[in-house]
């Protein structure tokens, strides 16, 4: 699979200057850290999951999450487990690609006891997501997961989501930050991503942010997203890959703000018919908090609905710009370090200070591609809703 693979050969060409790569779900962990992009939910309990999860495939879609936690109700449980091992198999029978799957479970022992009930299919299974993390459960479920990779003999990876109240209070964040990383860290070559859960954040407080608020407006949860990159995503290679928080809008409702986005990347061409949809949809604020994501150091983006893939994967290829710019810090006859102007001479690449920057630059382009010099993100996001 890859980004943009529901694209066309010759429309890709002429988007990117370096097409995205290829991965499977056997790729090396730091390729698919980077490649989760848009992670679309789904509830277990769907009877046509077999379907919807090829259905998104071809729509773009390269990681998905069952979900048999807060998705679904208490009383479904052991009827979406069920579906799940049906649909599995099902899936398995068809021999078609899949996405990248994981299973959120809601305990431990559901992890062996799954991978053991989907048998040949858990071939298909490229882990779990683990809710709630904490340094207590954080252990317990890492063990189970060992346990059941050790009887499955297959790999399965780990992304832990961290939404506990302990995190969000005040008082209790240091701690709990620092078990989560001595947890994580120990379990390294099973934990594929860090996840973040803003709604269970805002619910500790009984907030809900609008669609015209990105989660960076919510400053409780702003404090929360710092100290999480701080102490678990440093660049000094002790850190780990960090997902966006989720998007809750994709319905019209009535706008209290001026739209977010500007119009000077919409006028040429239907440019302009885009944008309007887009801000009738509650868009335009998805945009913006994608590019907040990236600022603030995250990677990828929990979605709960088909309409944000592809904004999150336009939005995460790497301009030629940033390419330029990347390749010139990286060049091996500036490992002295030194300040350049760019080849764009719009700016000062410092070579040592953005030096990490650039590495993750290098990588982000590997998977999502590098686009032309011409195209921009509307070009992407055209091109990426025609397919």
């Amino acid at each position: 699979m890859r980004h943009f693979g529901h694209v066309s050969p010759a429309a890709r060409k002429n988007l990117f200057h370096r097409e995205p790569c290829e991965f499977t779900a056997g790729s090396s962990a730091r390729v698919l850290s980077a490649a989760l992009g848009a992670t679309l939910y789904s509830p277990a309990t769907r009877p046509t999951l077999a379907d919807d999860v090829l259905k998104q495939a071809g729509r773009g879609v390269v990681s998905m999450v069952l979900c048999l936690e807060d998705s679904i109700d208490d009383a479904e449980v052991a009827a979406a487990e069920a579906n799940l091992v049906r649909q599995f198999a099902d899936l398995d029978a068809r021999g078609e690609e899949v996405p990248l799957l994981f299973v959120r479970v809601r305990e431990p022992l559901q992890i062996p006891d799954l991978v053991h009930r989907l048998g040949d299919s858990a071939r298909l299974l490229c882990g779990f997501v683990l809710p709630k993390f904490t340094e207590e459960r954080g252990i317990d479920f890492l063990e189970a997961l060992t346990a059941a990779e050790s009887a499955s003999g297959r790999r399965l990876f780990a992304m832990p989501v961290l939404e506990s109240p302990q995190l969000l209070h005040l008082e209790t964040r240091a701690e709990t930050l620092a078990g989560i990383g001595r947890t994580v860290e120990k379990y390294r070559e099973r934990v594929l991503a860090l996840r973040l859960g803003v709604t269970d954040f805002c619910s500790t407080y009984g907030l809900r942010r609008s669609p015209d608020m990105t989660a960076y407006d919510v400053q409780i949860v702003a404090g929360v997203i710092a100290d999480v990159v701080n102490v678990l995503g440093r660049a000094d290679g002790s850190g780990f890959t960090i997902t966006g928080p989720v998007w809750e809008y994709f319905r019209v409702q009535e706008r209290m703000f001026k739209p977010q986005l500007r119009r000077s990347p919409f006028l040429e061409g239907r440019a302009e018919e885009l944008r309007t949809a887009l801000i009738e949809h509650d868009l335009d604020g998805l945009l913006r908090e994608i590019e907040l994501d990236r600022a603030n150091g995250l990677l990828g983006k929990t979605c709960i609905h088909p309409s944000h893939v592809v904004p999150v994967h336009a939005l995460s290829v790497v301009s030629h710009e940033e390419f330029s710019d990347a390749q010139d810090i990286l060049r091996p006859e500036r490992g002295g370090g030194g300040v350049l102007r760019s080849a764009y001479t719009n700016k000062m690449n410092e070579v040592k200070p953005h030096r990490a920057w650039a590495e993750r630059t290098l990588l982000r382009a590997e998977v999502f591609g590098v686009a032309a010099e011409d195209v921009g993100f509307v070009d992407l996001l055209t091109a990426g809703l025609a397919g």
